[in-house]
């Protein structure tokens, strides 16, 4: 798979669970009795913890020439860590020549992205030699993804259709029928995995990298992260910025955002990314979309979502381009200026009634492969999503005071974006997580990139982030696409492969193109 269609990640909804502190007031013996207690049972975890940080990982070929995997254990529950589970870990050592660093942790984001393929298919390859020279390049699949545990929801075909119900409903039969769909998923992943589902939060995962970080034998974490992944990485910094190494936050979150906040912010990221690609597909004469202006293309791209509402084009399959496919296709575009070309194609064919063009797009973003099976994505999206953070409405009447915002930071993709963040409203589980600023006061330098027309994560965001840390550098990518990292700036590759190998961060507030 491309490396930056492994980037690619669904509603961003997410932000941090904050560490819980219990008080005690003083002068009674049963108070007494009860921090004893309290005491007694911290003891008795910190001795069950012990036994995950000295287990050995055993590395074993695992079918990609270069690469070797393993498994480790962690607590399912860190409050009760007498049950573990199982997650998937992967390196490529070193190759020198230069003395070796130690690890640098990868995590190409989502949530719900699979680091281990991401190493193996892009970081353990791709990334500068120099820096593969002097680290070992590791990854984990975080708890519920991919090969850790993998949260399940839906079989393919409920998966199929779930994908095509309309998300921007026309009257009371069809929100009931989208309202539906979220319900039907959200038990569908209580059913499948009632046992992970509570236990997949941010806070967790990132408690899981300081387990790693001591099984590798580094007394530093060094990681980089992009889109969901900076959240991650700031957590960590957050828990254990004693231990936080060399941390690159790429395509950065503002952990200190409401779900709606967020929602809505990068609904006027993709608009701002659409707004992009309009001005340059206006510039081509086989621009589907006209080419006298982008706000024209705008005009027309609404119309022709609209045409599909009302009559879904053939894709050469059972699957029938509509609205709510075309949509997504055109969002996955946004991604990688790259794909620009891909999408102009893929519009005019749909424009004269071929949608598969399209098609291949919306299932490149929902990581459907050819047989029709999709990796576990968008169920660990969700589940992280829906725990780290309160839903972004209480229902659809709130979301209905609420739309307006939305169609205004976007005109095209405003009210679809605005149903879809309804998701959460019925997840089976209550959100352990709060906005809040991460700080992570006694940490080293952490760079945080951001770029100035990201759809995913908006520029404002990497902003906000790096001035939340206390050793936050921000680093600016002018340009176009989600993250930066080894997207063709030398100016941003060098300051970062600088960082990574000298330990020197990019002075404050360094611009590249």
């Amino acid at each position: 798979m491309d490396s930056r269609r492994l980037l690619r990640s669904s509603a961003l909804v997410v932000v941090t669970a904050g560490l819980l502190a219990s008080g005690c007031s003083s002068g009674s013996s049963s108070t007494t009795a009860t921090a004893s207690t309290t005491s007694a049972a911290g003891a008795r975890a910190s001795a069950a913890l012990r036994t995950y940080y000295q287990q050995k990982l055993t590395w074993r070929a695992c079918g990609v020439p270069g690469f070797e995997c393993s498994t480790m254990k962690a607590p399912l529950d860190y409050d009760k860590p007498a049950t573990s589970i199982n997650l998937a870990v992967a390196r490529k050592k070193a190759t020198g020549p230069g003395k070796r660093i130690g690890s640098l942790l990868v995590n190409p984001g989502g949530p719900g992205g699979t680091a281990v393929g991401y190493l193996q298919q892009f970081a353990g390859l791709g990334y500068p030699a120099p820096v593969r020279a002097r680290y070992d390049m590791v990854a984990v699949d975080p708890r519920g993804v991919a090969r850790s545990e993998p949260v399940e929801c839906l079989t393919s075909q409920e998966m199929d259709a779930y994908t095509q119900v309309d998300q921007t409903p026309d009257d009371a039969a069809e929100k009931a029928a989208l309202e539906t769909s979220f319900k039907n998923f959200a038990a569908g992943c209580e059913k499948h995995s009632g046992k992970v589902l509570p236990h997949v939060s941010t806070v967790e995962a990132a408690r899981d990298m300081d387990i790693l970080r001591q099984l590798l034998g580094d007394e530093k974490l060094h990681y980089v992260g992009a889109s969901y992944g900076t959240f991650l990485g700031a957590t960590y910094a957050e828990l254990f910025p004693e231990r936080t190494g060399r941390l690159v936050l790429d395509g950065a979150m503002d952990p200190s955002l409401s779900a709606l906040e967020m929602n809505r912010d990068q609904t006027a990221g993709f608009e701002t990314a659409f707004e992009s690609f309009a001005a340059d597909c206006v510039q081509h004469g086989d621009c589907p979309l006209g080419t006298v202006s982008a706000a024209e293309a705008s005009k027309q791209l609404k119309k022709f979502f609209s045409d599909l509402d009302a009559k879904p084009v053939e894709t050469g399959e059972s699957r029938k381009l509509g609205e709510a496919l075309a949509t997504t296709g055109v969002i996955a575009a946004m991604y990688d200026e790259t794909t620009w070309p891909e999408l102009r194609t893929g519009l005019a064919r749909a424009m004269k009634g071929d949608g598969s063009g399209l098609l291949t797009l919306a299932d490149s973003y929902y990581e459907r492969d050819a047989e029709g099976k999709y990796a576990n994505l968008m169920y660990a999206n969700a589940a992280v999503n829906c725990l780290d953070q309160p839903p972004s409405f209480s229902g659809p009447d709130n979301l209905a005071a609420e739309l307006p915002s939305f169609e205004k930071a976007s005109p095209v993709f405003g009210e679809g974006f605005a149903w879809a963040a309804l998701n959460c409203t019925y997840w089976p589980l209550k959100a352990t997580g709060t906005p809040h600023r991460i700080e992570a006061k006694g940490a080293a330098p952490i760079v945080v990139v951001g770029t100035t027309r990201d759809p995913a994560t908006p520029y404002k965001w990497a902003k906000s982030l790096a001035s939340q840390l206390a050793s936050g550098r921000l680093l600016t990518y002018e340009g176009d696409g989600h993250t930066a990292y080894g997207r063709g700036s030398d100016c941003i590759d060098t300051a970062i492969n600088t960082y990574l190998l000298e330990g020197t961060a990019p002075p404050a507030a360094k611009k590249c193109t």
